[in-house]
């Protein structure tokens, strides 16, 4: 078993050495991984990876973090980052129409929940988004900055 571990923690060290050598400035590699993240948050489904890496351009930041960036909302995370969304935006909004729950994202679809709810989410999720994407942006570039300085 700790065989196993060591060589998972090797791959997980190599995988992250070789996302952090990408091509750019680290103020460059920090943007397109913020681009990221802060599209990630948005409940753009298929989509979130190409809104990324067209936000990345406009900052000029890396594509490839900001690819990655973006998978901060996977299957795992889908529900619980989406009802914090919509929490953030209902605080902010007030409440609207009542709530039904995600069952009625997989039977209704987003554009039957209607103007009520939707707002309420994309208010979350921008808000979201921005804190997520700076608090990545300022780790990200702290942290590559001190590796660029220990060389």
């Amino acid at each position: 078993m700790g065989r196993m571990l060591r060589k998972a923690n090797r791959r997980l060290q190599r995988s992250l050495q070789w996302i952090w050598q990408q091509e750019g400035t680290p103020r460059q590699r920090a943007r397109g991984l913020a681009a990221g993240i802060f599209c990630g948050c948005f409940p753009i489904f298929g989509l979130q990876t190409l809104v990324g890496i067209a936000l990345a351009s406009v900052v000029r930041g890396n594509h490839l973090l900001a690819a990655a960036g973006t998978w901060i909302s996977n299957p795992f995370t889908y529900l619980p980052l989406y009802w914090f969304n919509y929490r953030i935006g209902a605080l902010l909004l007030g409440p609207g129409r009542e709530w039904t729950g995600f069952d009625a994202l997989q039977q209704e679809g987003f554009s039957q929940l209607g103007w009520s709810v939707l707002s309420r989410l994309l208010l979350g999720s921008s808000i979201t988004g921005a804190v997520c994407a700076a608090l990545g942006w300022w780790l990200s570039l702290n942290w590559l900055l001190q590796q660029e300085r220990k060389r």
